[in-house]
């Protein structure tokens, strides 16, 4: 009697681009090392991805002049990987999926976190991956724009935007390891300008799936955000 082999179980990888210097913040040292909930902004940020089920592994791309990472306890962490940061962004998350080519399979899942996002919610997570999980591009959290929205030249307004088709990305952004390493190189040498690795598979005519996110997976960039983000977490633990 033959038997069919069931389908291989696509794993889901977390990229965490964790390199940058945060010069907005005027910090004494990077933004993802500062001090919250009685951790540092990356310690809490790993807590929420690592609670995810099944995930494969964790690849943080990390600054080769980075000297704090290997004090935290979580640098011991069976599951995460350090890799080489780059100059940019796109630098370091195409690292990490070089990286990750060597170990995981082309058509596995890799959700892109922002080191500096440690508000976001596990149940939203999980809702993004188990709408795209059949879609063959991938897709991202964002909300929705409520501000008015201005163009501005020379301190001069010139338009005001229609805020009902705009929305504000955030992360995660999950899409299939060999479609977003392929368009992040043909984007890099094609010079493109790559702002979040859904610009990367856009701008190769892909068209990802936008899923709405929550307002308070803010992302720390300015010192006042330190002070919010301290308020969110105490707020959600207390949900």
């Amino acid at each position: 009697m033959n038997q069919s082999v069931p389908p291989k179980k696509n794993a889901y990888w977390i990229i965490v681009p964790a390199a940058g210097i945060g010069s907005r913040m005027g910090a004494v040292c990077p933004k993802q090392y500062l001090p919250l909930a009685g951790k540092t902004v990356i310690e809490n940020t790993l807590g929420r991805l690592l609670a995810l089920p099944d995930i494969a592994g964790v690849v943080l791309a990390l600054s080769e002049d980075d000297h704090y990472w290997t004090k935290l306890s979580l640098a011991q962490h069976p599951v995460i990987h350090r890799v080489r940061g780059g100059a940019e962004r796109c630098h370091s998350v195409l690292n990490a999926l070089e990286f990750l080519s060597a170990k995981a399979s082309l058509d596995d899942w890799v959700l892109v976190h922002d080191a500096a996002r440690p508000c976001v919610s596990l149940d939203n997570i999980i809702e993004l991956i188990e709408t795209v999980k059949d879609h063959p591009v991938g897709g991202i959290l964002g909300v929705p724009v409520s501000d008015t929205l201005k163009q501005v030249e020379s301190e001069r307004i010139q338009l005001t935007a229609d805020r009902s088709l705009l929305w504000h990305a955030q992360t995660p952004q999950i899409f299939r390891l060999e479609l977003l390493r392929n368009c992040l190189k043909h984007a890099l040498a094609d010079e493109k300008v790559i702002t979040d690795e859904s610009s990367a598979i856009e701008a190769y005519g892909y068209q990802p799936i936008m899923v709405q996110g929550r307002s308070d997976n803010i992302k720390i960039t300015r010192p006042e955000d330190l002070a919010i983000a301290a308020i969110l977490i105490q707020q959600q633990v207390l949900i």
